[in-house]
C-alpha cells in the first residue's frame, strides 16, 4: 500500500533527479528515501535495525529492495545527499500531491512546532537549521531542538508543504518566507493563509497584503488590549450557528455557544513612511472558553489561598523567620500559581515579638476586569467580507484544528519526540522523510474517507474495537498492520492469505490490490 501511494507522489523519479548515483550503484538514493517513509510509517522506532525491518514487511517485494543493502551507511548517505535539495523535494512532492490526488490548497493552514535532540551538536553545518536552545514544545528546556513548520489543506488535512528551522528561530520571522513557498505551490490560486497569533506582524501582514495571499488570525494582546476585550458587551454580538467537534455528540443544551461582532482596525507600521493597514476585526465570544477561564482562575485562587494560609501558620519559624523569607515566598506564590496581577501582600515585623507579618487580599477589580475578557479573542483578516462574511470568518479559523492534529500524529503514531543523529544535515533530511511518511499517513485516510462518503457512509465498520469508527490512518494502518502477502513463484502470483474482512473493505476503499508488487 505504501509503495502505490509513494509511486503515486513520485517520490523515487524526484529524488533520483535531485540526487542521481553512479551507474554501478545496487541503490538509488530514491529506492532508500521510499523504503525509510514506509520504515516510519510500519515501524517508527529509534532508525535501527531497517535491515531486519525490511525483511519481515516484504520490502523486496514492494519496493524490488535487497534488505541486505539497507544498513547505515546507506542510509546515513542517502540522508546526506538529499539534505542540499530539500526545498526542491518538498515542493515536487507536494505539487505531485496536488496533482495526483486532486488537493484544493485554495487554504492552507500554517504552524511551527519543536523536535527535542539528544547530543550537543556544537559543529553544526551551516546552511541547514541548526540545533539550538528554544522554547520547546515538550518542555524539555535541558535539550537543544529543532523546529518544523507544516502547512495542511483544509482539504483533507494533507501537509502539502514542510521546512525545517534553527531551535533558536522566531515564529514570526517565518511567515514571509513560508507564505511565498505556499504561493509557488499553490500556482495562480489565491491562497488564504490561516495559523495562529505568530502570523500576526506588522511586516507579515504588509506583506501579505501586497502579496494578494488572504490571512486570518487570532491577535496577541500586543495588537488587540485585555482592556478592549473587557469592554465589550456580550449583547451586541450575535449567535453563531456553530458546533465545535467536540460537541458534535452533545444534545443542544449542553454545547458551547459562539457569538461574534466585527469592526475594523488601523495597524501602523514602526516607520513614518510604512503605509497604515487597515483590517478586519472579528470578536469572537466562546461559552465554553469562558468557562473554562472562570474554572482555571477559580483553581489556581484556590491554590494560591492554601500556599498563602500555610505561609500565615509558618511565620516566624525555620522557613520563615524574617521579613524578607516571607516576601520571597510571596513572590514565589505569585509566579507559580499564576495571580501576581492580583494579590496585594503587606509584610512587616511585629514590634514585641520580632516575627514578621503578613496581610494579603485578592483585587476584587484586577479580578473583576480579567473575568470579563473571558471567552473573548479576536480574529484579524484582510478578506473582503464578499469572500467570507463575519461566521465564515470564524470558521476557516476553526479549521486550525487541522494543523494541530497533524503534528499529534507527527509526535504520536509517527513517534518523532526526541531524536539523536550524527549531525544536523542528517537532521534536516530525517524531518523530511518523516514529513513524507506524514503526507501518505494523511492521503490514506482522506482516501479511504471521500470513498465511503462516495458510497454514502463516514465510518468503517470494526474499525476501532470492533466497533464502527471515522477512519484515521492510524486506525486504517492498524487494521492492515497484520496482513500477509506470499510473493508468487514462477508462474504463480502472489497471494495474500486469509484476510480479514475488514483488510479486505480497506484495500478496497484504497482501491489498493497489494499483490501488484513492483
Amino acid at each position: 500500500m505504501v509503495a502505490g501511494f509513494c509511486s503515486r507522489l513520485r517520490i523515487r523519479e524526484l529524488v533520483d533527479a535531485a540526487c542521481p548515483v553512479r551507474d554501478t550503484a545496487e541503490l538509488t538514493h530514491g529506492q532508500v528515501i521510499e523504503v525509510l517513509v514506509a520504515n516510519r510509517l510500519t515501524s517508527p522506532a529509534p532508525l535501527v535495525h531497517v535491515q531486519a525491518w525490511a525483511r519481515q514487511w516484504a520490502v523486496g517485494e514492494a519496493f524490488g529492495v535487497e534488505p541486505e543493502l539497507l544498513n547505515d551507511d546507506r542510509i546515513g548517505r542517502a540522508l546526506d545527499a538529499i539534505a542540499p535539495h530539500l526545498d526542491q523535494l518538498v515542493g515536487s512532492v507536494g505539487l505531485a500531491a496536488i496533482e495526483a490526488f486532486g488537493i484544493d490548497v485554495t487554504r492552507l493552514h500554517w504552524d511551527m512546532t519543536s523536535i527535542s535532540l539528544h547530543g550537543d551538536y556544537d559543529d553544526a553545518e551551516s546552511g541547514f537549521a541548526r540545533p539550538r536552545f528554544g522554547h520547546p514544545k515538550d518542555r524539555r528546556p535541558d535539550l537543544k531542538q529543532i523546529q518544523s513548520g507544516i502547512a495542511v489543506s483544509s482539504d483533507g488535512a494533507i501537509p502539502v508543504f514542510h521546512r525545517a528551522y534553527d531551535g533558536a528561530a522566531g515564529e514570526v520571522a517565518q511567515v514571509i518566507g513560508a507564505m511565498q513557498a505556499l504561493q509557488r505551490l499553490a500556482g495562480p490560486q489565491q491562497v488564504l493563509m490561516v495559523g495562529d497569533s505568530k502570523l500576526i506582524s506588522y511586516a507579515n501582514l504588509a506583506a501579505m497584503i501586497a502579496d494578494e495571499v488572504g490571512f486570518i488570525a487570532p491577535a496577541s494582546k500586543m495588537f488587540v488590549s485585555a482592556q478592549t476585550l473587557a469592554g465589550l458587551d456580550l449583547a451586541t454580538a450575535r449567535p453563531v450557528d456553530y458546533i465545535a467537534a467536540r460537541d458534535a455528540g452533545k444534545s443542544a443544551d449542553r454545547r458551547g455557544v459562539w457569538h461574534v461582532r466585527e469592526d475594523t482596525m488601523t495597524l501602523a507600521g514602526p516607520r513614518k513612511n510604512d503605509p497604515v493597514l487597515r483590517l478586519r476585526r472579528i470578536f469572537v465570544h466562546s461559552s465554553a472558553r469562558a468557562q473554562a477561564a472562570a474554572s482555571a482562575r477559580a483553581k489556581k485562587l484556590d491554590r494560591a489561598r492554601e500556599d498563602l494560609a500555610r505561609l500565615e501558620r509558618g511565620l516566624g519559624s525555620r522557613h520563615y523567620p524574617d521579613e524578607q523569607a516571607v516576601t520571597d515566598r510571596i513572590t514565589a506564590i505569585g509566579r507559580a500559581r499564576r495571580v501576581s496581577a492580583y494579590l496585594t501582600a503587606e509584610t512587616g515585623t511585629d514590634r514585641l515579638t520580632g516575627k514578621p507579618t503578613l496581610a494579603w487580599h485578592f483585587d476584587a477589580h484586577a479580578l473583576d476586569a480579567e473575568a470579563a475578557t473571558d471567552g473573548w479573542y479576536a480574529l484579524l483578516t484582510n478578506l473582503d467580507p464578499r469572500q467570507a462574511d463575519t461566521e465564515q470568518v470564524l470558521r476557516h479559523y476553526k479549521g486550525q484544528e487541522a494543523v494541530e492534529r497533524r503534528y499529534q500524529a507527527f509526535k504520536g503514531p509517527l513517534a518523532v519526540t526526541n531524536l539523536y543523529l550524527k549531525n544536523n544535515r542528517r537532521i534536516n533530511a530525517l524531518i523530511t522523510v518523516i514529513c513524507l511518511a506524514l503526507l501518505i499517513f494523511c492521503l490514506i485516510e482522506r482516501q479511504v474517507r471521500l470513498a465511503l462518503a462516495a458510497r454514502g457512509a463516514t465510518k468503517v465498520d470494526g474499525l476501532y474495537a470492533g466497533r464502527p469508527a471515522v477512519p484515521t490512518g492510524k486506525l486504517v494502518l492498524d487494521a492492515l498492520t497484520g496482513i500477509r502477502l506470499i510473493p508468487g513463484i514462477g508462474q504463480s502470483p502472489p497471494t495474500i492469505p486469509q484476510p480479514t474482512d475488514l483488510q479486505l473493505h480497506l484495500l478496497d476503499l484504497l482501491d489498493i490490490d497489494p499483490r501488484d508488487l513492483r
